[in-house]
């Protein structure tokens, strides 16, 4: 059993990193329903009570949907936001829904987090998306969804790519036309793997090192896209 100074040193920790997100900043929240449906809405963080609460706003109910009648006592959900003045950062945290309120505006209550992480955008960290792009291959465009990305690469879907003659190691351009007022995006990369599924074609690529700027971009814009 940890002494009282281990706990304070937790608790202090815990605090810490919590901190470093500032009243007012934009948050990111992950809901899952019990089917498995998972759902990222933009929320707004308040503020917190060490040991205690953590306060965020209660995300637009327009946008929430079906998944408002998920927001309830007890309900788990993660909660990411990005670092101000620390870039490339993120906190990060699973909690559970402690109550809701209604004023003095609607606010969602959390238990206090038994760990807070941070997560650098530009070591491993990978974001689940739903980005709409072009993939360029031996100078043949065709349409593709990014599912995830990382700084080092990302997955993609290609729909009725069956024709593509695609292999490993072969160099490939990822083209995002309009990303939450990003536009005209180009990543080079290289296809690592390749697996045929009943939706299409998924593919894993490497993006070489000279993305890695406009990577990290889109890596900001992922971790606070509502969707």
């Amino acid at each position: 059993m940890p002494n009282n100074a281990t706990q304070v040193d937790v608790a202090s920790r815990l605090s810490r990193n919590l901190g470093l997100l500032q009243a007012g900043a934009p948050v990111t929240i992950d809901i899952i329903t019990p089917a498995g449906q998972k759902g990222k809405f933009r929320s707004t963080f308040i503020g917190y009570l060490p040991k205690q609460y953590v306060l965020i706003q209660y995300p637009d109910a327009k946008k929430l949907g079906r998944f408002s009648q998920y927001i309830k006592q007890g309900a788990g959900i993660t909660v990411r936001g990005l670092i101000e003045g620390h870039e490339g950062a993120v906190v990060a945290f699973v909690s559970s829904i402690k109550q809701t309120l209604q004023l003095p505006s609607r606010i969602i209550v959390l238990e206090f987090p038994r760990s807070v992480g941070l997560q650098s955008l530009r070591n491993s960290i990978r974001i689940d998306t739903d980005i709409a792009a072009k993939i360029c291959v031996e100078n043949e465009y065709w349409s593709a969804n990014i599912t995830d990305i990382s700084i080092s690469g990302c997955q993609f879907i290609v729909n009725n790519g069956e024709s593509l003659a695609m292999s490993t190691e072969k160099p490939v351009e990822i083209v995002v036309e309009d990303f939450q007022g990003m536009t005209n995006i180009k990543l080079n990369a290289v296809i690592c793997n390749i697996k045929t599924q009943s939706e299409g074609i998924i593919m894993g690529v490497h993006f070489d090192t000279q993305c890695k700027e406009r990577v990290a971009k889109l890596l900001h814009h992922a971790v606070t896209l509502e969707g």
